[in-house]
């Protein structure tokens, strides 16, 4: 296995990517969890499926299309092999929105805060 992913959870226990991946169809979901193992598995993934972001603090982005939907999961990553997911929304626009960027900005600063202590 290259990576193992996991989902941030904020210091209540919330779990913000599982709540958007709740919230998807099916065949939606399944197309979700079809990228996460490519992630997984493979060592060099497709840059249509996880690329760097360039002007963040070093995030990442899951893409996934399916059907007429695009849905973009933004994470960073723990060491070399630990991804961790902490954003998830619905693109709707060309550009990935600042908030969604600056929230999950701030989602990796406070995950490294915790895991510190």
């Amino acid at each position: 296995m290259c990576r193992k992913i996991i989902f941030y959870k904020s210091k209540t226990g919330n779990c913000p990517v599982e709540e958007f991946l709740d919230s998807l169809s099916g065949k939606q979901a399944q197309k979700v969890v079809w990228v996460l193992r490519l992630i997984e598995e493979f060592e060099v993934v497709p840059s249509q499926y996880f690329k760097k972001m360039v002007n963040t603090k070093d995030l990442w982005e899951v893409r996934v299309s399916r059907a007429s939907n695009i849905f973009r999961f933004l994470c960073f990553m723990d060491g070399d092999q630990l991804v961790v997911l902490c954003h998830a929304f619905q693109k709707k626009t060309q550009k990935t929105p600042l908030p969604a960027i600056r929230l999950a900005e701030d989602r990796k600063l406070d995950y490294f805060r915790r895991k510190k202590k």
